[in-house]
């Protein structure tokens, strides 16, 4: 199962949580920009809490699809209407649409718990969507745009060949 290189783990794992959660709402952001019609595909589960908890960090990402709501703990998962762990790579993986949600599911390499149907809903919006986050996160490193990018992509790249994760 892939997971995230110890060298990013650890300054993740050290960071203070309202650091951490004010990158991944800057990310949030970005890709609602790109993508406005993301949330409104998900039609009744807008207002679905759903958690994404890796399994390779002490994180747990509540989004709030109706708000825009994002919020970011540590320690005992927040209560969720529906919710998916498993290694980080995979999350952002599944995030652009790059995984298959279903293999993964089945391989045990995810455990989707709760609203069933709100997750589904997500998943079909994110197929969809072609998110690229190598380059959402270069377009926030303003000069070092081709640097972050190539790196995020170059670890992406690594971190699912590893697991020879399906691709859709």
């Amino acid at each position: 199962m892939p997971s995230l290189p110890p060298l990013l783990a650890k300054p993740v794992d050290l960071a203070p949580l309202w650091l951490v959660e004010r990158l991944a709402r800057l990310i949030l952001s970005s890709v609602l920009k790109a993508h406005p019609d993301l949330f409104e595909r998900l039609g009744d589960y807008r207002q679905t809490r759903y958690r994404f908890s890796p399994a390779d960090l002490p994180l747990h990402f509540i989004v709030v699809p109706e708000t825009r709501q994002l919020t970011v703990s540590r320690g005992h998962p927040p209560v969720a209407d529906a919710a998916m762990t498993g290694p980080l790579v995979l999350l952002l993986g599944l995030l652009e649409g790059r995984c298959d949600a279903d293999a993964l599911f089945f391989s045990r390499d995810l455990s989707v718990t709760g609203d069933m149907e709100a997750m589904l809903a997500l998943r079909n919006a994110l197929d969809d969507s072609a998110i690229d986050l190598p380059s959402t996160l270069g377009t926030l490193a303003g000069p070092f745009s081709a640097l972050v990018a190539g790196a995020a992509r170059s670890i992406r790249s690594r971190a699912l060949a590893e697991r020879h994760a399906t691709w859709n």
